[in-house]
C-alpha cells in the first residue's frame, strides 16, 4: 500500500525503540478517529505502527471478515508481540461494540487459538473488579475440562479467569484453587516485586485477602 505523507510522518515519529506506549497513546490522541490512517499504519508491518492504528481504528468498521483478516496479521508477529497486539485490540476495541462482544461469544471453541484467548481473557476481565457473572458454573466446568490441553496463550486467559472467579465468589473458590493445584500452572514462574503469583492456589489467597474476601 502507497502510504500518506502523514502516515510517513508519523512511523517516522514512532520509529524510535524508545517509543513507549504512552507516546501512542498522546499520538492517538491527537488523531482521534482515522480508519484509513489506521489501515496505512497496519499496512507498514511494524509492532508499534499496529499498536497506534489499533487505537485510531473505527470500531463500526470491525465486521468478522476485517478481523480475521487482523488476527492472521498479528499471528505473524513473534510471541511477545503477538500476545500485546491481540490484548490491546481486545481491550481498545473489540469490547467497545456490542456487535463484536457478541462476536467473540461465539469464539469459546474457535480453531484460531488467538480468538480463543480474546473469549477467555473477555470473560476475565468481566470479573476482575468484582462483577458476578451468571454463567461461573458453566465457564469453570469448561476451563477444568479444557485447560490442560490448550495453547499456551489460551491456557494464560483461562487461568486468570479461574483466579478471578476464586477471588470473588468463594463457593467455587476451592475448585480453583484445586484447578490450579491440578495443573500447576505458573508454579514456578519469578514475578516481578509488587505483582501477584498466577499460580492460582497463590493468586487466589493473596487477591482475596486484600479485599477481605
Amino acid at each position: 500500500m502507497k502510504l500518506s505523507s502523514k502516515a510517513k510522518n508519523i512511523l517516522k515519529q514512532i520509529g524510535d525503540k524508545n517509543t513507549k506506549l504512552g507516546d501512542l497513546r498522546k499520538i492517538a490522541k491527537e488523531i482521534k478517529k482515522d480508519h484509513q490512517l489506521a489501515i496505512e499504519l497496519w499496512s507498514a508491518e511494524h509492532f508499534l505502527a499496529r499498536l497506534l492504528a489499533i487505537l485510531i481504528m473505527d470500531k463500526k468498521l470491525l465486521i468478522d471478515e476485517v478481523i480475521d483478516d487482523l488476527v492472521s496479521d498479528i499471528n505473524q508477529h513473534d510471541e511477545k508481540e503477538k500476545l500485546q497486539l491481540i490484548d490491546w485490540l481486545m481491550a481498545n476495541q473489540l469490547t467497545k461494540d456490542k456487535k463484536i462482544l457478541a462476536l467473540i461469544e461465539n469464539w469459546v471453541n474457535n480453531p484460531t487459538s488467538l480468538k480463543r484467548r480474546v473469549y477467555w481473557y473477555y470473560q476475565g476481565r468481566l470479573r476482575w473488579m468484582g462483577k458476578i457473572q451468571s454463567n461461573s458454573e458453566e465457564v469453570l466446568s469448561s476451563i477444568e475440562k479444557q485447560i490442560e490441553n490448550e495453547e499456551p496463550e489460551v491456557q494464560w486467559a483461562m487461568n486468570f479467569t479461574a483466579g478471578w472467579i476464586g477471588v470473588y465468589e468463594k463457593k467455587y473458590r476451592n475448585r480453583c484453587v484445586k484447578l490450579g493445584e491440578k495443573t500447576g500452572l505458573y508454579k514456578d514462574k519469578m514475578v516481578s516485586k509488587g505483582c501477584t503469583p498466577e499460580y492460582l492456589p497463590e493468586f487466589i489467597a493473596i487477591e482475596s485477602n486484600k479485599r477481605n474476601l
